[in-house]
């Protein structure tokens, strides 16, 4: 297996737990917080699709789709403690944007080549394409864990 391919597994691996934790909730689940310090899931995902938008985009010579128009403001830190679900997208929007951006990704990762996976970002948690693009696996299941309390206390099945 070449790098390329363990990345692309990290990546679909982590698609897979994510969106069976937020395949049954609704939009007004997609509003809570695991715990009042922490952010909606509803925020969480916006950002996910919004980070991984940026951080694509920033490797040299590759593109990403635009992301959908005012979702970055929606998204930014200054929003984070709205509880109000009119000022952020709807469930629906959201994974779509997410399909979109990843299809982005997944299409940036078809196009290196593996010398260029240690191509210098400039990015310090990131410091190469190969690590950026792992970055978009790891990222999301660094929140899953969150959405994993909500469901538990929504009385949600477990699903993995």
């Amino acid at each position: 297996m070449d790098s390329k391919a363990a990345i692309k597994i990290c990546i679909d691996t982590a698609d897979m737990v994510c969106l069976a934790y937020l395949g049954d909730l609704t939009d007004a689940e997609m509003m809570h917080r695991p715990h009042p310090a922490c952010n909606h899931i509803n925020w969480q995902v916006g950002h996910l699709i919004v980070a991984e938008h940026q951080m694509m985009s920033s490797a040299k010579g590759y593109s990403m789709p635009a992301l959908p128009a005012g979702m970055a403001e929606m998204y930014a830190k200054d929003t984070q403690g709205s509880d109000d679900a009119s000022k952020f997208m709807s469930k629906s929007d959201l994974m779509a944007a997410m399909k979109e951006q990843r299809g982005g990704t997944l299409k940036i990762l078809e196009q290196v080549s593996e010398a260029d996976l240690d191509t210098a970002t400039g990015i310090d948690y990131a410091p190469t394409i190969a690590s950026l693009l792992s970055m978009q696996g790891s990222h999301w299941m660094m929140h899953a864990g969150q959405w994993v309390i909500v469901r538990r206390n929504l009385g949600k099945p477990v699903l993995i």
